[in-house]
């Protein structure tokens, strides 16, 4: 997966071969090879692809387009994620997936604001999280 990311990463961020081994202290040669699955990088050549390309680690190294929970998209920004289809229950309930849970530590009995725009669809937010940002603007 490491290869195929780093690929297209290179790509979206409209790099070539050369800069982005410039932009991590390596050759282009030695860039390709990573390209190729020939070698790969060590872990502070990893935290450099990952910063320039604007992903996590993780993303860099392990996200699986394939995965059938990230509908065939390739790795997100960083910060940004893809959890995944839920189905729309017969009342309008959801299940949270368990990773958005977790990154966005939604416990059992916490409170959600569900917000909307026409034209770019649904949030849902901590009551706790919007409370905070309305004060902070006070």
């Amino acid at each position: 997966m490491f290869k195929e990311n780093l690929i297209s990463l290179r790509k979206l961020n409209g790099f070539s071969q050369d800069e982005l081994a410039a932009k991590i202290g390596v050759t282009r040669q030695t860039l390709s090879k990573y390209e190729t699955g020939e070698s790969l990088p060590d872990i502070e050549k990893c935290k450099l692809l990952a910063a320039v390309l604007d992903v996590s680690i993780d993303d860099l190294v392990n996200y699986d387009k394939e995965d059938g929970d990230n509908l065939g998209l390739g790795v997100p920004p960083k910060g940004k994620h893809i959890f995944g289809i839920v189905k729309v229950r017969e009342k309008g309930q959801i299940v949270i997936p368990a990773k958005a849970r977790k990154i966005f530590d939604i416990q059992p009995g916490d409170n959600l604001i569900v917000l909307g725009d026409e034209g770019q669809g649904i949030a849902i937010i901590k009551e706790k999280s919007l409370l905070d940002m309305l004060q902070k603007q006070e």
